[in-house]
């Protein structure tokens, strides 16, 4: 018994090794970019390349993200309504309070609260991923241009405040097109800096915004956007009338 303890303990320590070896070769250092008005010019034709004017004029989105999170996101109003497994959620994006369902029944005070919370973690990771291009000149939004080792320049983008995870930092490597083709991160949640994602799958929307679809990252390329629509409004995207009666 005790030498397959002995044998266990060593694999383990084997295991926390090869991650830490991992971690250390693989980590990229965040580079040290140059705030300025060539960075915002940069980051101002990454905006025109997905068309954030056309963004601005959509108000309303409906899309999935990995086919797990069904949205429709009423942007005029600041609404949302989340399916997930069994679960139903409308919420404001101002404050997050709204209205939870499981399985057709509304849920508790108590229930709700931890429900929403749960919801709006969802909707600012999946919402993100639909389009951070539009959100280079946030408020807490800091950008600095960065020339690559190939002479190519990239666009910087930390986060100092707001959404759930601040302090994340992105590099944009725009493509000839002038769309975003990569980034590169620097993220809470990933303990390894700087790994590299594409942004590929561009659709246009009807309103003429571009969004991307899929993403090649860790030795293969998944599609985390689906059924993506985008009107004018609510009503325009064809949901069910009164969706949002519930909080209104």
């Amino acid at each position: 018994m005790m030498r397959a303890f002995q044998i266990l303990a060593a694999i383990l320590v084997v295991g926390v090794l090869a991650v830490v070896v991992f971690v250390y070769t693989m980590n990229e250092p965040r580079p040290e970019g140059r705030p300025g008005p060539e960075a915002d010019e940069l980051a101002r034709s990454m905006e025109a390349a997905v068309d954030k004017d056309a963004w601005d004029r959509t108000g309303a989105v409906r899309w999935s993200f990995f086919e797990r999170h069904h949205y429709v996101w009423d942007r005029q109003r600041g609404l949302v309504e989340l399916r997930w497994g069994e679960s139903r959620a409308l919420f404001r994006t101002a404050d997050q309070t709204g209205r939870v369902w499981r399985e057709g029944v509304e849920q508790n005070e108590e229930d709700a609260r931890e429900a929403l919370r749960t919801a709006y973690a969802y909707w600012i990771n999946d919402a993100f991923w639909l389009n951070p291009v539009v959100k280079f000149f946030d408020l807490g939004v800091e950008r600095s241009l960065v020339e690559l080792d190939d002479g190519r320049e990239a666009l910087l983008v930390s986060y100092t405040s707001g959404g759930v995870t601040p302090g994340d930092a992105y590099l944009w490597i725009p493509g000839p097109d002038g769309l975003p083709a990569a980034w590169r991160m620097w993220v809470q949640i990933i303990p390894v800096g700087g790994i590299e994602v594409t942004w590929e799958g561009w659709v246009e929307l009807e309103t003429g915004a571009k969004v991307a679809t899929q993403h090649e990252g860790w030795g293969r390329l998944m599609t985390f956007i689906t059924n993506v629509e985008g009107a004018d409004d609510v009503e325009a995207l064809g949901v069910e009338p009164g969706l949002f009666d519930a909080l209104l």
